[in-house]
C-alpha cells in the first residue's frame, strides 16, 4: 500500500484546554470556584484550582519544536502549537500530517480527572460533567468525524460513574478514560465488586475503559536519581502491571463483553506476556483458583483487550502473536514520542519493512479503531477525501516547519536539574 493511500486513525493523542473550556458548561454558582488558567510574570501559564497547582500547563507538548527544546517544557500557551489547544488548528495539524481522526486523552485534570475530587460531591460532579460536555459538545462537536468523543470518569462514586457513562452514551459517546491502578488513587482496586455499577454501565452502552499510562498519578521510579532516560524508557511498560492485574480480575470473568484499550503501552512485549499469562495458568490455577471457562489467559486477553502502537517494528513483526484484531495506531500529538508530522512515512517504513499487507494494514491504522469505538468518520469525510494524500492535499500551505518557541534558554544541565526536582517531589507525594 503506498503510504498517501492508507486512512490513519490514531486513538491515542492528547488536548492541552484552552483557559475559556469551563465558560459555557459550568453552572454559574460553581464559577468563581473553577479552575482557572494563570500567567505569571515569568511567562507562564498554569491551571490553579483552590490550593492544587498544575505547574506546566503543556508539559511535554513539543510536536513542531526541535529536539533541544525537549524536556519539560513548554510552560506557557504561547510556546507551543496553537493546534495544542485550538480545535480549528487541531483540524489542521492533523490534514496536515495526514491523519483522518484522533481521539484526545485530557491534560490538566489528569487522565483519571484526579483533580476535580473535592470534599463536595456535587461541585465535583459538576466540574466531571462540564468537562466532559466541553470536551463532546465543542472540542468533538466543532468538527464531525474528525475526533473519537472520550469522557473522563466520576472516579470516586461508581454509582456516580456509571451514570456519567450512560448520559454520555446518549450522545454518541463510547469511550471512557480510566485509572490503570484505582487502589494507588485510594479507591477500591478493579477486583472489589465496588466498580460492578461501572462494568455494566460499559457494557450496557459499549463503551471502551481506556487506561492510560500514569493514569493513576504514580510514577514508577527506580531511584529518585535516577536519570530521565529511565522513566522515560519504562512509560510505555508500566501498562504491562494494569494489564495483567485487569487480566486476572474478576470483570472480564463476569462481564464477557468487556472492553478495555490499554492506551500509550506499545506492542512489543505482549507476545511474552502471552505466553507467560498461558504458563502461569498452567501451573498455578490448582490452587489460585483461576477459570476462566475453558479458555486460555491467552484468548481471553484477545477477547476484551485492545493495544496501540506508535511504530513498534518489533510489535509490528509479531502482529499475529498479538492478535491483528488487537491492534490500533496511535500518534500522541503533541508530546515527544509523536511522529507528528512525518507519521505516516515512519509508519509506512515499517509496515514496508515487515511486508504487512493492505488488509492488515487497515485493520491496523483504522478499521479496529472504528470497530472498538462504535466511530463511523465517513457519515462525514468521504472516504477518497479520508486518506494520507487527500488530506495533505487539503491542508495546503500549512505550516508544519520545526520552529524554535521556547521563551527560556534552559541548558541540558538546567532541564536535568529541574526534571530530578519535580522527580523528588513526585516520589514524595508517591510516599504520601
Amino acid at each position: 500500500m503506498d503510504k498517501n493511500d492508507m486512512i490513519l486513525i490514531s486513538v491515542d493523542d492528547h488536548i492541552i484546554e484552552p483557559p475559556d473550556m469551563f465558560a459555557n458548561h459550568l453552572p454559574k454558582k460553581y464559577a468563581d470556584d473553577a479552575p482557572r488558567l494563570v500567567h505569571t510574570p515569568d511567562g507562564a501559564d498554569m491551571w490553579r484550582f483552590r490550593d492544587k497547582v498544575i505547574p506546566n500547563v503543556a508539559l511535554n507538548a513539543v510536536a513542531g519544536r526541535p529536539k533541544e527544546e525537549y524536556g519539560l517544557e513548554p510552560e506557557g500557551l504561547d510556546e507551543i502549537r496553537p493546534g495544542c489547544y485550538d480545535v480549528d488548528e487541531r483540524v489542521k495539524d492533523m490534514n496536515a500530517g495526514g491523519v483522518l481522526a484522533s481521539m484526545n486523552f485530557p491534560s490538566f485534570p489528569g487522565f483519571a480527572g484526579r483533580l476535580f475530587v473535592t470534599e463536595d460531591s456535587d461541585f465535583s460532579l459538576a466540574l466531571v460533567q462540564a468537562y466532559n460536555d466541553w470536551h463532546v459538545d465543542e472540542w468533538c462537536g466543532a468538527h464531525p468525524g474528525r475526533f473519537i468523543p472520550m469522557t473522563i470518569p466520576v472516579i470516586w462514586d461508581a454509582e456516580l460513574c456509571a451514570a456519567e457513562v450512560r448520559r454520555n452514551a446518549a450522545k454518541g459517546v463510547h469511550s471512557l478514560t480510566f485509572s490503570e491502578n484505582p487502589a494507588a488513587m485510594g479507591y477500591p482496586s478493579f477486583h472489589d465488586p465496588y466498580w460492578n455499577p461501572l462494568w455494566k454501565a460499559l457494557v450496557d452502552t459499549d463503551t471502551v475503559l481506556n487506561v492510560h499510562i500514569g493514569s493513576s498519578g504514580k510514577l514508577s521510579i527506580p531511584a529518585v536519581d535516577s536519570p530521565p532516560d529511565v522513566m522515560i524508557t519504562l512509560q510505555p511498560m508500566n501498562i504491562v502491571q494494569a494489564a495483567a492485574d485487569l487480566l486476572w480480575s474478576r470483570p472480564v470473568k463476569d462481564y464477557p463483553d468487556l472492553k478495555i484499550a490499554l492506551s500509550e503501552g506499545g506492542t512489543g512485549w505482549i507476545p511474552y506476556f502471552l505466553e507467560r499469562v498461558d504458563r502461569t495458568y498452567e501451573m498455578h490455577s490448582t490452587w489460585t483458583m483461576q477459570n476462566f471457562g475453558g479458555k486460555k489467559p491467552s484468548e481471553v486477553f484477545r477477547d476484551h483487550f485492545m493495544t496501540c502502537f506508535i511504530s513498534d517494528p518489533i510489535g509490528v513483526r509479531l502482529r499475529h502473536e498479538i492478535g491483528i484484531d488487537n491492534i490500533m495506531w496511535e500518534m500522541d500529538y503533541p508530546h515527544s514520542d509523536s511522529m507528528w508530522p512525518d507519521a505516516p512515512e515512519v509508519l509506512d517504513g515499517v509496515l514496508k519493512a515487515e511486508q504487512v499487507p493492505d488488509d492488515e494494514i487497515d485493520k491496523m491504522t483504522h478499521l479496529n479503531a472504528m470497530r472498538w469505538y462504535n466511530f463511523d468518520p465517513f457519515k462525514y469525510v468521504p472516504r477518497q477525501q479520508a486518506t494520507v494524500g487527500a488530506l495533505r492535499a487539503a491542508a495546503g500551505d500549512h505550516d508544519v516547519s520545526i520552529q524554535a518557541r521556547s521563551h527560556h534558554s534552559s541548558t541540558a544541565q538546567e532541564k536535568l536539574a529541574s526534571f530530578q526536582s519535580q522527580i523528588t517531589a513526585a516520589t514524595a507525594q508517591n510516599a504520601s
